[in-house]
Parts: structure tokens; sequence; C-alpha cells
């Protein structure tokens, strides 16, 4: 059953068939999309007024329309996108672990370079016990 805008049950169903009535879906899809035609013209007679008499109020009038329009469409733009939304998720997710695994590779040759020069200075510091000793006067 249908509310009342003072919230009581209205006996009689918005299409004018009776609370228990089965409701066929095609009658109310077509009657949404005949709304949504009807609301379209409406808006597209308003903006040709208003483009007429005063161009700078269609901004508003757009963002109007999109604010009216919002409710109806996010529920199907978001059923259509889920797909979209998971799969840039996934790639996201993938580019991070191959970013992770060249990050990791260059600190291993970072530390290998440094662990290297690190031990040819340690070389160059000590002397060589295979040479003998220069003499004090050379």
């Amino acid at each position: 059953m249908a509310k009342k805008l003072d919230g009581h049950l209205d006996p009689v169903a918005s299409n004018g068939q009776h609370a228990g009535a089965p409701v066929d879906e095609s009658e109310e899809a077509q009657s949404g999309s005949d709304e949504l035609m009807a609301t379209a013209a409406t808006v597209g007679v308003v903006a040709v007024g208003a483009l007429v008499f005063e161009a700078a109020l269609l901004p508003g009038m757009v963002l109007g329309v999109c604010a009216m329009l919002a409710p109806k469409a996010l529920p199907k733009i978001g059923g259509a996108l889920n797909p979209l939304f998971k799969s840039t998720v996934r790639g996201a997710y993938r580019l991070s672990e191959k970013a992770r695994e060249v990050a990791a590779e260059m600190q291993e040759q970072v530390h290998d370079i440094v662990a290297e020069v690190k031990s040819e200075g340690d070389a160059k510091g000590e002397p060589r016990q295979d040479r003998a000793p220069s003499p004090p006067g050379l």
C-alpha cells in the first residue's frame, strides 16, 4: 500500500490499482521512462526559455538537473562501474607489488655496491703482507 502525505496508508496504489493487485514490472519501467522523458522535455523547454532571457542561468540549471537525476542514475552507474573499479584496484595492486619488487632489487644492489666499496677501502688501508717493507730512506 502506498502512503499518503499525512502518513496514512492509501488503499488505492499510485497506479490506480488496489493495493493487493499484481503490478507488471514492464509497466513500471515504461512509467519511469515516460516520467524521465517528461522531465527531460520540461527541462529542455525551461533551458530554451532561460537561454532566450539570460544565458548566465544555464550552468545553474545544468547543476540542478544533475542533482535531480543523480539519485535515479547513480545506482545504475554504480552497477556498471563496479567491474571497472575492481579491475582498476586489481591493476593498482599488481603495480604496487611490482614496484615493491623493483625497490627491493635496487636496495639489494645498492647494499652489494656499498659492501664492495667498503671491502675495497679496507683492503687499501692495511699493508700487504707479501711485499717487503720499503727502506726508510726512500
